[in-house]
């Protein structure tokens, strides 16, 4: 995206009517017509928070082990783990989304490679999707296994030391 398009779009954002009103520009969200990023942006924020609550189970009291553990669990590393782990558990409707994602031209930080960048795009996708549709039960359940594939591979590699 260009500069001056960019600068639209954020001038534009919260744009006020003749009555100083800030106007929504959607009536509704459709998750099936988002592009597959912004179903990572939303899976991401989802996944983030379930990791935290989860973490609470573990420790209470101390932040920065809830903040050093929910870091490396979220990483795109540790996401695109679990999406491997679990992948043939998903739903061709899930699969469908997360190929979008995996595919969507975006660019990977240094701190992942390019592929787990892309995997856990994807992954977050699908956590996306499933949380705009109201699909609560199946976001728990792919949640679930995976924060559990993910705290026992870091389980094992912390006893192998």
């Amino acid at each position: 995206m260009k500069f001056a398009q960019y600068q639209f779009l954020c001038q534009r954002m919260f744009a006020q009517d003749e009555n100083g009103t800030i106007k929504q520009h959607y009536d509704e969200i459709k998750p099936q017509q988002l592009s597959p990023l912004a179903l990572a942006y939303i899976g991401d924020a989802y996944f983030h928070l379930f990791v935290r609550t989860k973490l609470l189970y573990y420790e209470q009291n101390k932040v920065r082990v809830l903040n050093d553990f929910g870091a490396k669990i979220v990483s795109a590393t540790y996401q695109a783990y679990a999406y491997k782990e679990l992948q043939n558990e998903y739903t061709e409707e899930e699969q469908k989304i997360f190929r979008r994602a995996y595919n969507a031209k975006s660019h990977a930080p240094r701190v992942a490679s390019v592929i787990d960048y892309h995997l856990s795009t994807g992954f977050e996708a699908v956590l996306g999707h499933l949380q705009l549709s109201g699909r609560q039960a199946r976001l728990e359940e792919i949640c679930q296994k995976s924060f559990e594939v993910i705290i026992k591979d870091i389980s094992d590699k912390q006893n192998k030391n």
